[in-house]
């Protein structure tokens, strides 16, 4: 489920701006608007709701809201209150319009929530006409749903506004699933109280309704338990693995600073309360029975034959430490679900079960004694047994036991629900078995991974799940019967958070690929519209700026693509971004591009030493932040580490460089089981010399026998060195880089060139590095080739 580190690249900044509904987009307006009043905006369509309703049925006219427009409630409904108070709430704060809350009798011209006496759950109706605006739904969900969706019509331009025109429309609305979620782990990387309350407004306003909280893991216990206070004294800190936090002394101690940080009962009551509030549920998880390292830690009686983990809490991947099964951890877990329940009164707590390596429970005497004594067959059996024993006692308490699918593994409690990430085949075989699942698969729904392959894109896992393939992702599994089908209670995206140091990260990571997710669990089937899904997060985005989310634009980022031609000294440079959508605009004086720059229509034929920055626009706004590349006789001639290729695809990652404690990092594309790069068709044909740029990274990976595999050719000096080969990774050694300059840097170092023969024409590059041990890795920021004219 989880393998791998943590990190920081450039900071995205937030978009310049946004872009209303354009004309010719594939959702063209529903009816004509009626004459906006004066200082008001054009009608706004219904068609643009994201996720996409159910069903929209033109109106004849518009109606506007304005400040003072009245919204009402019916008397002493406090779940009606309490929607429109968010509604005037999130209006003042993204539009700057003043709404009047009232309870009673509607007044002409008002917004009007009422209960009808029927409807779906989480269900809505929104009706414009002329006369006014009327939300009604059954349930408190339905009404707070149907209040964001008016949010959304009246927010599809960005900025502030006297008034503004809604054209009129029947809005009928309801959910495709039951669960609609996104998990956030606060084990590996901690956030802020705050952070999680503003993630929840957002997830809220998405219409997504469940938060799987990750609270525990190996690397850390973030929940303070009355009973057992060392959880949160001792397993909520770690001092981070490599050099910079190693030499980062806490003056209060003369020792290596502690990082971390726990949330108090208090804190998450408070939390709980505002994500309910937002008809949000926190579903919180416990790791058991691996996973646990961090516990065992605090509590070494807990792990196998009461042996203490031998290594800190500060690597990624899946560690050996499992608890015991003697009751005295049973009494341990029962104590703590028992604080959990009380915490969190949502139906479901989520055990884990999963990356439970089972070598200490073979190896130790002890429990293959229980075994026997229990009639456990074998090692997968006895985890069913641990977590059916946790499952009787959330049975016992009114609570549901969800776990990833290794709990199908050795048989599985009656009431147990399945959340499938190993693909979606846990969901189905659990389905089959008449069991509920979520579909949370990885890589598609895994979101620490990189959504570009973009140098300014932040540390993840390697794989590249942008937008679109989020967006494509079927949570309706072909191999189900109708039947079957109705087990899926939904989906959910995850975020590890290895890799995600910052809350502006998380945020980064999440949106807008959230907003697909979405999509997926609210409408139907029949609404999937790839363009029109684009044309509506448009508007997202700017509400995404309006709230001070950090939200990912690399679904318009422009990428360059450049081919040199040395003979004419000039380079043909190609602009595209992701989705293939909007107008390309650029210039080559180093000034801001805006709608009157040059309209990208074809490959431009550059002269050495343009620089050209490049912007996406659509319907007159900007969509991504301007990228910026200067081309010349050296930066043709170099490739940044997202632009060569690993060797293998084994365990590829972007890592943050083991740079100082504050301030920007590097990210760094590296496979850590094979770290080798390629550099195809490189011209080596006037090539005096080969430099590069390097910067280490601690290996803290727990990945088994895995480990073993790496092998590295013995190094010529202590400190070992990068080496150039010639059309293979057996061939030729044409450079040898000393790799002593960077050693005692944080940092990315630049290493001195190495001479080399100028060979005719274009070869491919193996680029790899000597070591005595996996400790520290090298990793590479850029490679240059030196034209023999410099």
């Amino acid at each position: 489920m989880r393998q791998t580190s943590s990190s920081s690249a450039r900071a995205v900044a937030a978009l310049a701006s946004v872009v209303a509904l354009l004309a010719g987009c594939a959702h063209a307006p529903l009816a004509q608007t009626a004459p906006a009043p004066a200082g008001a905006e054009a009608a706004a369509s219904p068609s643009a709701l994201l996720p996409a309703p159910m069903s929209v049925t033109p109106a004849a006219g518009a109606f506007t809201v304005r400040d003072g427009t009245v919204l009402v409630v019916p008397t002493g409904d406090a779940g009606a209150r309490a929607s429109a108070d968010y509604l005037k709430d999130l209006l003042a704060r993204t539009r700057g319009l003043d709404l009047t809350v009232r309870e009673g009798r509607a007044p002409a011209g008002a917004i009007v929530l009422r209960r009808s006496a029927q409807g779906a759950r989480e269900g809505y109706d929104l009706a414009i006409s002329p006369k006014g605006v009327e939300i009604s739904a059954a349930d408190d969900a339905g009404l707070f749903y149907g209040a964001v969706s008016l949010w959304e019509l009246l927010t599809q331009t960005e900025g502030r506004a006297d008034a503004v025109t809604l054209q009129a429309a029947s809005i009928h609305d309801a959910p495709r699933f039951a669960w609609r979620g996104l998990m956030l782990d606060s084990a590996r990387h901690y956030q802020s109280p705050e952070f999680v309350k503003r993630f929840i407004d957002v997830m809220a306003l998405h219409k997504l309704n469940t938060l799987h909280w990750h609270l525990v893991d190996d690397q850390a216990w973030r929940l303070e338990i009355k009973k057992y206070p060392k959880l949160t004294e001792v397993a909520a800190w770690r001092v981070p693995a490599g050099q910079g936090p190693a030499n980062d002394i806490d003056p209060a101690t003369g020792r290596p600073r502690l990082y971390g940080g726990f949330y108090t009962q208090d804190q998450v009551r408070e939390i709980v309360a505002y994500a309910a509030a937002r008809h949000v549920t926190i579903v919180p998880e416990i790791e058991m029975p691996g996973h646990a390292t961090a516990p065992i830690t605090a509590y070494p009686a807990l792990g196998v034959d009461g042996e203490a983990p031998t290594t800190g809490m500060s690597d990624w991947g899946v560690y050996p430490n499992l608890y015991n099964v003697d009751d005295g951890t049973f009494a341990f877990l029962e104590d703590v679900l028992s604080e959990v329940i009380e915490l969190f009164p949502g139906e479901y707590v989520h055990v884990g079960g999963d990356e439970a390596v089972k070598d200490q429970w073979k190896a130790s005497p002890r429990i293959q004694a229980q075994m026997k004594a229990l009639g456990i067959s074998d090692e997968h059996a006895l985890q069913s047994w641990f977590v059916q024993r946790v499952g009787k006692y959330l049975d016992a308490h009114g609570k549901r036991l969800i776990g990833w699918d290794e709990i199908l593994e050795g048989g599985i409690a009656p009431n147990a629900t399945i959340m499938s990430w190993r693909g979606v085949d846990g969901a189905i075989t659990a389905a089959k078995a008449g069991h509920d699942a979520v579909l949370a698969p990885a890589p598609t729904l895994y979101f620490d991974n990189r959504q570009s392959d973009s140098g300014d894109e932040p540390p993840g896992r390697g794989n590249l799940i942008d937008l679109k393939t989020v967006y494509d992702f079927d949570p309706a599994p072909a191999a189900l019967t109708p039947d079957q089908q109705g087990h899926i209670l939904g989906l959910q995206a995850n975020l590890w958070t290895e890799h995600i140091r910052s809350e502006d990260r998380a945020a980064y990571m999440f949106f807008p690929r959230a907003a697909a997710v979405a999509e997926l669990g609210w409408s139907g089937a029949d609404k999937r519209d790839w363009n029109g899904f684009l044309d509506r997060l448009v508007p997202q985005m700017g509400r995404y700026e309006a709230l001070g989310i950090n939200a990912s634009d690399a679904a318009w980022e422009v990428r360059f693509t450049d081919a040199f031609d040395r003979t004419a000294g000039r380079a043909s440079v190609t602009l595209a971004n992701q989705v293939g959508r909007g107008q390309i605009r650029y210039t080559l004086d180093g000034s801001e591009p805006t709608e009157a720059s040059a309209l990208y229509a074809g490959p431009l034929d550059l002269a050495l030493g343009a620089r050209v920055r490049a912007a996406t626009f659509e319907g007159g706004r900007q969509l991504s932040k301007p990228v910026e590349k200067t081309f010349d006789a050296l930066s043709v001639r170099r490739r940044q580490d997202d632009e060569l290729k690993t060797c293998s695809a084994k365990l590829v990652l972007s890592l943050d460089d083991d740079g100082p404690m504050t301030g920007p990092r590097e990210p760094l594309v590296i496979d850590i089981i094979e770290p080798c790069w390629k550099w195809e068709g490189a011209d080596l044909s006037d090539i005096k010399a080969i430099s590069a740029a390097v910067s280490s990274l601690p290996f803290n990976f727990q990945i088994g026998k895995d480990r073993d595999a790496i092998k590295f050719r013995p190094p010529a000096t202590p400190e070992g060195e990068l080496e150039v080969r010639l059309d293979s990774c057996e061939g030729e050694r044409i450079a040898v880089l000393p790799l002593k300059p960077a050693v005692a840097s944080a940092g990315v170092t630049e290493l001195p060139p190495a001479p080399i023969t100028p060979r005719a024409g274009r070869h491919d590059l193996c680029i790899t590095y000597t070591a005595k041990s996996v400790d520290p890795l090298w990793a590479i920021d850029w490679i240059q080739l030196v034209p023999a004219t410099r």
